[in-house]
């Protein structure tokens, strides 16, 4: 999609600067800047906005071989910052992206690691129907990591995205989600308990994010960790959850963990160090505006600390 970012123009009025965004996107982008393969499958418009999305991923190396171009207009969003937290506003109908159709038999799963999943594709039935239907083919393969990155607004039945949800959730061997996002889905607090009821049910790895509270996260073997957050000045958080996500999949395939059998195997000094980088990365994202996560050569010691025997 395309993010309208807030800011003011020379005169002091409010305006807005486009900016490709969308979070499966970012998170393809923050991986490909910190060095692994990654691409993007899902719809991209063709039009003025689809073209900038494009443009904006190939330049960080995103293979789109996957992704479906068609005439449907781009999804854009227009971002306001309340409370220090981004709210958007969609307009996300008959787009690229709710045309998306998955066709069974496209991607050779059996040549790629790690599947990720989330966010507004989710929150349309037909979205998430096409996306489940991913899920359901990769998993006998692959690894498959979700974040709902919840949208209220796009949410028109509540009990049956909650139920949705609950089923990627279940697919998945990675969940991590925002504690904004929990409080919308489960209400309360009880993230140990959520953590440990999915780990019971199959995933390995759930993580929860707390903006500057930091990270926790339960893990079948490692047990539970948590980590803080870097102090750091915040420009604004758009893209900071992402950042977290692109980090931490990176982080697991760095260590040589993001293979099913070999992240239910994660030590808890491991689980530390990729939480923490990914915690590094995304305090990095607050620092500027919008989401730009960071690249390899930004995060030298970010990195050092993640892989200490590496020459990197």
């Amino acid at each position: 999609m395309i993010d309208f970012l807030p800011v003011k123009s020379v005169d002091g009025r409010d305006a807005s600067v486009p900016v490709a965004g969308g979070s499966c996107l970012n998170i393809a982008v923050g991986m490909a800047r910190l060095g692994a393969p990654a691409g993007f499958v899902g719809g991209i418009s063709t039009d003025l906005f689809g073209r900038m999305i494009a443009d904006h991923a190939l330049a960080s190396q995103v293979d789109l071989r996957y992704a479906t171009r068609s005439a449907h207009q781009a999804t854009l969003a227009f971002v306001r910052t309340v409370g220090g937290e981004p709210q958007y506003a969609f307009y996300d109908e008959a787009t690229a992206s709710r045309n998306w159709i998955y066709r069974p038999g496209s991607i050779p799963f059996d040549e790629i690691e790690a599947v990720h999943v989330g966010s507004t594709t989710l929150a349309d039935d037909q979205g998430a129907a096409q996306a489940l239907a991913m899920v359901e083919e990769a998993r006998a393969s692959v690894t498959i990591s979700f974040d709902p990155n919840c949208r209220p607004k796009l949410v028109k039945h509540k009990t049956r995205y909650v139920e949705q949800m609950d089923a990627f959730a279940a697919a998945a061997d990675i969940v991590r989600m925002s504690d904004v996002d929990f409080e919308f889905l489960y209400g309360g607090s009880d993230h140990a308990g959520r953590a440990k009821s999915l780990i019971k049910a199959g995933a390995s790895l759930i993580v929860v994010t707390r903006g500057i509270k930091g990270a926790q996260a339960w893990h079948g073997e490692a047990g539970a960790v948590e980590v803080q957050a870097p102090s750091v000045k915040v420009v604004d958080t758009i893209g900071a959850g992402d950042s977290f996500q692109a980090a931490l999949l990176f982080a697991l395939r760095a260590i040589g963990r993001i293979g099913r059998q070999a992240l239910a195997r994660m030590n808890s000094g491991e689980l530390d160090r990729v939480l923490s980088f990914a915690a590094s990365c995304a305090a990095f994202t607050c620092t500027r505006a919008g989401a730009d996560p960071p690249r390899r050569s930004e995060i030298g010691a970010a990195l050092s600390r993640l892989l200490p025997d590496s020459l990197d």
